[in-house]
């Protein structure tokens, strides 16, 4: 039976307010890079692999972050944790943004490596807090609250790239990271306002939570997307500037068919997702089919004897988007059930587990598909590389869909 509506108190609605601001900063701050990061970079020298390196780093060290910020996050103090983070990640940013001035080569990837490690381990912290806070505040509404969270983290990924590539056209190289840069810090003081301290809560453990099978399926089908979209940030440009020849700004309008379907939808599938707990599972599969099918006409691979277009790329990206949306919003709000079935309190330590595991897998899948996919699309082309995404998200789906019918299969026996 579904709870009775009740009216948003004052502490939740600014609690929502903040989270909104985190979402969208950090992902106006992540997704700027994008139109133009990468082909600046090969003027100074770096190959295609190490930029994908330079993009899965920062991926790499918000999984380790995640994993050991989320297991002390009560000690830390999740408030604490969300303002230091806003803090590095914004003086991390600006940063980044005078890396042009050095030289070319080793010494600029080098810097660029310890500026996103760094950032990493302020978003990770942020973000992670982010999550447990938003359980913690909304306990049985989580999956409609980061529904409408998402939609500011699409309009970050939405204004980002099209932001990040006008600035960089109009001003050069450093006035897209100092502008966002700002952005960010201006959310800290807004959110050491806003934010309630939370209720200290006993220790959970995470290798308890790991073991749950159905805790590693969920986690498998958010690595799988994360590493889709991990790979089209890293890659995509150079591959639209080649092969479509677009401009850097038109690559930031390009990235819009991606993030705008995936903001929009976010609300929708979030409503769904708390008010029928039954059809989480095949959200994640009917998204996971749609997100492997896109992958695969996105470059298109060289089997299908389709050559690249522009219609048909910017086709796939609304569905990638649409699709990696359907099996996203689900999976954080399946986590904490799963983790409650289990004997896991409901209290901070379990959402701060839950949250630090759910961002680890997302940066791996980050960490995953900038420098294997780049790898590849060095090694073979962009075709290749979006159709071996494809296959990860189909595999996902087979292990989904095994795990729902072998559920239905114990049902049934014991009615028997």
């Amino acid at each position: 039976m579904d709870a009775p509506a009740t009216k948003m108190s004052r502490q939740q609605i600014l609690t929502l307010i903040a989270m909104a601001s985190i979402n969208f900063s950090s992902m106006i701050c992540y997704s700027i890079l994008g139109p133009f990061f990468p082909n600046e970079a090969k003027k100074k020298g770096v190959s295609q692999a190490m930029i994908g390196l330079i993009f899965g780093i920062y991926a790499l060290c918000t999984l380790v972050g995640s994993l050991i910020l989320g297991k002390y996050i009560v000690q830390i103090g999740a408030k604490f944790m969300i303002v230091a983070g806003l803090f590095v990640s914004s003086g991390c940013t600006v940063l980044f943004g005078f890396l042009d001035q050095v030289s070319d080569g080793t010494v600029f990837i080098v810097l660029c490596l310890i500026t996103r490690c760094i950032n990493a381990i302020g978003f990770s912290a942020a973000v992670t807090s982010s999550f447990a806070v938003s359980g913690k505040v909304f306990p049985d509404n989580i999956a409609t609250v980061l529904g409408f969270m998402e939609i500011f983290t699409g309009l970050g990924l939405i204004l980002g790239p099209p932001l990040g590539g006008w600035l960089y056209q109009s001003f050069g190289y450093e006035i897209p990271f100092v502008f966002t840069g700002c952005l960010l810090f201006a959310t800290v003081p807004l959110n050491l306002w806003i934010l309630p301290n939370a209720v200290p809560s006993s220790q959970n453990s995470f290798l308890r939570l790991c073991t749950r099978i159905k805790i590693l399926l969920i986690c498998f089908v958010v690595f799988t997307l994360s590493s889709g979209l991990g790979f089209l940030d890293a890659t995509l440009s150079i591959f639209a500037i080649e092969k479509l020849n677009l401009s850097a700004g038109s690559v930031g309008l390009l990235m819009i068919g991606l993030s705008l379907p995936y903001g929009a939808a976010s609300p929708v599938f979030g409503v769904i997702s708390d008010k029928y707990p039954s059809v989480r599972k095949w959200m994640m599969v009917v998204g996971g089919m749609a997100t492997a099918v896109s992958f695969c006409f996105l470059g298109p691979l060289p089997v299908f004897h389709i050559r690249s277009q522009l219609w048909l790329t910017v086709l796939m990206l609304i569905v990638v988007g649409f699709s990696l949306c359907m099996s996203c919003i689900p999976t954080f709000a399946e986590m904490i059930a799963c983790a409650h079935e289990n004997g896991f309190e409901e209290g901070m330590s379990t959402l701060g587990l839950v949250s630090g595991l759910f961002s680890a897998v997302w940066s791996a899948g980050m960490f995953f598909g900038p420098t294997i996919g780049g790898y590849i699309t060095q090694t073979l082309n962009f075709e290749w590389s979006a159709g071996v995404q494809g296959a990860l998200a189909f595999l996902a789906v087979r292990k989904i869909n095994f795990r729902i019918k072998a559920i239905s299969r114990r049902r049934v026996c014991r009615v028997l």
